[in-house]
């Protein structure tokens, strides 16, 4: 058994083609769509089809990370990751249903312009802050320095290198081009990343001798999708009361998530596409997932179980097939950085320089401004990436509790924005001032096992607790200090959809119906 790949000269070959060919597609639709504004630079002009969208938001979900992660959890765990695809639906639900039509009918461009509108400037103050920082560490910095590492190491190149030639790359068609290239070789990227990850399950269900041996040869629990609740990594009551949080943060308020949808020509094909994503998730733990437990079969006894992509990869894949599944991989660590990168310049150039620096600056201006901020932003984070690249490897653990700790101030403010009339401003900015600190806090105490490790439940069932303090913390100071006249100029959904000629919900409510009966029966499969 190998646990490195022999990388062959057509394989390289491959590697080298796939990402001159997905350069090339992001350039030609650049100079297809002539970027004149922001809005073109940023939301593709406002012109992606249901289809452009959905397999944007999906390629942006689908991370070199979540490829060598989704291996490693279930060669360990089984099926009980698929949690995170399968409750995803919900939550697609609400982006589409709710919040959809609540960012097309505001036309904000940026998350802090939606709480501009919603609860005033100093709500569109910290979340203009806030993105711009999370979205350069997280969103790029820390994707950048986990998809580096598995990259180099694929390529046995130094880290440098590879976060080098990410940046280059994404940076490239993504200035040209904007959100628009990026979305339309989204389509190409998809495709490629699936059929890469289901060649390697065909070949690997083969050499199992069926999947009828892959369900006898694999532990029992390993298709449970629901552990007890005594479980110490996924226990189900944390995983049903925690996923939601962090589900309304992620797919409704993240502004690289949500932003592939605003770019969407209009409500319906927004709404659509989001129902497209909602219904490949459907998918993924098949594809992305099942190779896992396929590598527990066939390599047993790993010294690494986040090994498993890579092992499976090394083992089973004849030359060539290797190159595809590696471009596949790299292109998807590219399309991360520059989703990242572009929600970066879109919130700097929108809402800081429009805004504060130069609120004169005209659409050319600001469409320069933004292409200059996608260099600096993207080289900013090649440098970060870099840097951490040689600090101890406990900040992996630190970079993803960030975002689940700073969901819950998130998810309070914007779920109870659009269902609550009557949450104030100053409610929502404590929320955020008050809620922020004290959730970041709580998570460093949890990380470093402080006063002790048994004082602390799980950590999706923590983030949960934290949720429903800030929830009603925000509707005790609403209700105690009313605000006499709203700042909001939110319109009701009903509205909004009044407001959409020819517009039938009830054919949206149908697709809807259809995935739900599609998760219902998964789980109930599963259970």
């Amino acid at each position: 058994m190998r646990e490195e790949v022999a990388l062959s000269g057509i394989d390289a070959g491959i590697i080298v083609l796939y990402l001159a060919i997905l350069v090339g597609v992001g350039l030609y639709f650049s100079r297809k769509r002539r970027i004149e504004t922001a809005s073109d630079l940023f939301l593709g002009g406002r012109s992606l089809k249901w289809y452009n969208v959905g397999l944007s938001i999906f390629s942006s979900n689908v991370s070199p990370v979540m490829l060598v992660g989704y291996g490693g959890m279930a060669y360990t765990t089984g099926m009980v990751a698929a949690n995170f695809d399968w409750l995803a639906w919900w939550f697609l639900l609400l982006l589409a249903m709710v919040f959809v039509p609540h960012y097309f009918a505001t036309r904000v461009s940026t998350m802090p312009e939606f709480l501009l509108r919603r609860y005033g400037q100093r709500s569109f103050t910290f979340l203009t802050y806030y993105s711009m920082i999370s979205t350069l560490i997280v969103s790029v910095s820390f994707v950048l320095l986990t998809g580096g590492l598995v990259i180099a190491q694929l390529l046995d190149v130094p880290f440098w290198v590879a976060a080098v030639g990410a940046t280059v790359l994404a940076t490239s068609f993504t200035a040209t081009g904007g959100l628009g290239a990026i979305a339309r070789t989204g389509v190409l990227q998809s495709v490629v990343v699936t059929a890469a990850a289901l060649i390697v399950g065909i070949i690997a269900i083969d050499r199992i001798g069926g999947v009828s041996e892959v369900v006898s040869r694999s532990p029992r629990e390993f298709w449970t999708i629901f552990r007890p609740s005594d479980d110490p990594v996924y226990p189900w009551h944390a995983v049903l009361l925690g996923y939601p949080v962090v589900g309304i943060w992620y797919w409704c308020t993240d502004q690289t998530i949500v932003q592939q949808t605003l770019a969407a020509k209009d409500i319906r094909h927004g709404q659509y596409g989001t129902m497209l994503m909602a219904a490949l998730k459907a998918l993924v733990p098949f594809v992305f997932l099942l190779p896992g437990i396929y590598c527990y079969i066939l390599f047993p006894n790993l010294s690494n179980p986040d090994h498993a992509y890579l092992v499976m990869t090394a083992n089973l894949l004849p030359v060539g097939l290797v190159g595809i599944t590696l471009a596949a991989l790299i292109a998807a660590l590219i399309y991360d950085v520059a989703v990242g990168i572009n929600a970066f310049s879109m919130v700097f150039s929108l809402n800081v320089y429009s805004k504060i620096i130069d609120p004169n600056a005209s659409q050319r201006k600001l469409r320069t401004v933004g292409r200059v901020v996608i260099i600096g932003s993207s080289s900013i984070a090649m440098m970060m990436s870099i840097l951490l690249s040689t600090v101890d490897k406990g900040l992996f653990d630190l970079s993803q509790a960030v975002g689940t700790y700073l969901a819950p101030p998130l998810t309070t403010v914007f779920l109870m924005g659009v269902t609550w009339k009557k949450a104030t401003s100053r409610a929502a900015n404590l929320t955020l001032y008050l809620g922020s600190p004290l959730c970041l806090c709580v998570g460093i105490m949890q990380l470093t096992d402080f006063p002790h490790k048994a004082f602390w439940p799980h950590f999706m069932l923590l983030t949960f607790l934290l949720t429903a303090f800030l929830m009603v913390f925000m509707a005790l100071i609403s209700l105690l200090f009313p605000e006499k006249e709203t700042t909001s100029s939110l319109p009701t959904l009903a509205e909004t959809y009044a407001s959409q000629p020819h517009y039938n919900r009830g054919k949206v409510w149908l697709g809807w119906a259809c995935i739900g009966v599609v998760m219902a029966g998964l789980y109930y499969w599963f259970r």
